[in-house]
């Protein structure tokens, strides 16, 4: 180059050129909301998640797959999350204090944990359960039987 070119270089102000921007990209996929969502609800007293359906449990589908009633929709251009939970509620529960209850509790985790603002909490109860299931209740007999004969078993190798 010669320097009559070079002495054109000089004269461009840099600050005329444009440069794109740098765009930050955070996918978090709904598997992760249900997750938070589980977590929080876990903690409050008074309500079930709904329970995954016999085809679920003939498919061995465990975890998260089994778990029904929690829909998220992301908007990415607000960066903002919607969350509707279906949930079973044992009477007696005062409907509003649990619902603020488990919102406010959603609400701070998921904004906690993702950045990301809450547009919308929706719950819904979809079953009214009488009594929480005792703990002898919630065995079958098949358990039970399993457990009379690991007994039996171990009292036979013992002898």
């Amino acid at each position: 180059m010669s320097d009559d070119e070079l002495d054109n270089f000089e004269d461009i102000d840099t600050k005329e050129i444009d440069v794109p921007e740098t765009i930050f990209i955070r996918d978090i996929e709904t598997r992760v909301f249900q997750s938070i969502t589980i977590k929080c609800l876990s903690g409050i007293e008074g309500i079930a998640l709904l329970e995954g359906t016999l085809m679920d449990n003939l498919l061995g589908r465990e975890g998260l797959e089994r778990i029904k009633g929690i829909y998220v929709e992301q908007d990415p251009k607000n960066l903002s999350v919607s969350i509707k939970v279906e949930l079973n509620v044992y009477y007696g529960i005062s409907l509003p204090e649990k619902s603020a209850e488990i919102q406010d509790k959603i609400v701070s985790e998921i904004t906690r944990l993702t950045g990301l603002y809450v547009s919308s909490v929706h719950v819904v109860f979809k079953n009214l359960l009488l009594e929480k299931p005792r703990l002898e209740e919630t065995q079958s007999e098949d358990e039970l039987d399993a457990a009379d004969l690991s007994e039996e078993m171990e009292e036979f190798i013992t002898s």
